[in-house]
């Protein structure tokens, strides 16, 4: 058993064959798989494709690229949206510095209210973090009490990553653990602690050797499966079990 915990299946990039690319999930051994949206329209054709499949989750939620997007009217459809039943959390949400800078109170401010609906729903959360990691945990920090969630990709440092998990997060691990020369996510795949480790593709992006440079897809996930289970000198089910079993308290699927 293997769980995808993060794929944008709701990318047009899966369009032409999405039942092969599920098919081929399935035949990876891949049991379940979380949607994540980043806009309305991408959270809601999450749902559509979870009630379609079995193997699918969905994840709702406004990403901070997207924060210009979000309206008022944006958090009554995000409300009902997390009342599906197979909604499992409100992501991706957080900071995204990386590409502009010139929006960054209003990301705070999307970001800010998504952290207030999540304990409202009482619903874990899906955090973006990227070239912002001071900021993205003083926020959950001072306004994320209580919440509990994954921080997706991580990015930070291994003194940051204690931080994390002292709020009571999990750690999400994905292709570039593949890489050859990522020493940096070695390191950090060597010293997550196991209870806290989850996997996740983030297709059709960051696709891990060897297929990188083309597009992601679940089934991939199994080769971060093998090479986490490289760095901790686990066995390959041993890793696939307890990452699964993460994912499922994760988003608490029973």
């Amino acid at each position: 058993m293997l769980f995808d915990t993060h794929v944008h299946l709701n990318s047009d990039m899966y369009k032409k064959d999405l039942d092969e690319v599920i098919s081929r999930a399935l035949e990876a051994g891949v049991t379940h798989m979380a949607v994540i949206g980043f806009d309305e329209p991408s959270s809601a054709r999450a749902i559509r494709l979870a009630e379609q499949y079995e193997q699918i989750y969905a994840v709702v939620g406004i990403h901070p690229s997207d924060a210009k997007s979000a309206t008022e009217a944006s958090w009554s459809v995000l409300r009902e949206q997390l009342k599906h039943p197979k909604v499992v959390a409100l992501g991706e949400i957080g900071f995204d510095y990386y590409h502009d800078t010139s929006f960054n109170d209003i990301q705070r401010d999307v970001f800010k209210k998504q952290l207030e609906i999540a304990k409202e729903m009482d619903m874990p959360i899906v955090v973006h973090m990227r070239e912002s990691v001071h900021d993205t945990y003083d926020m959950l920090r001072d306004e994320g009490q209580g919440l509990s969630g994954v921080m997706h990709c991580y990015s930070g440092d291994i003194d940051m990553l204690q931080k994390f998990l002292d709020l009571g997060f999990y750690i999400g691990i994905d292709g570039p653990v593949t890489f050859k020369n990522a020493h940096n996510v070695h390191e950090l795949a060597k010293v997550v602690p196991l209870d806290r480790l989850v996997i996740e593709t983030d297709g059709p992006y960051l696709t891990p050797a060897p297929y990188r440079g083309k597009r992601n897809e679940p089934a991939y996930v199994s080769y971060i499966a093998e090479k986490i289970a490289e760095i901790k000198k686990m066995t390959y089910d041993e890793v696939c079990r307890i990452t699964t079993e993460n994912g499922l308290k994760l988003y608490n699927i029973k």
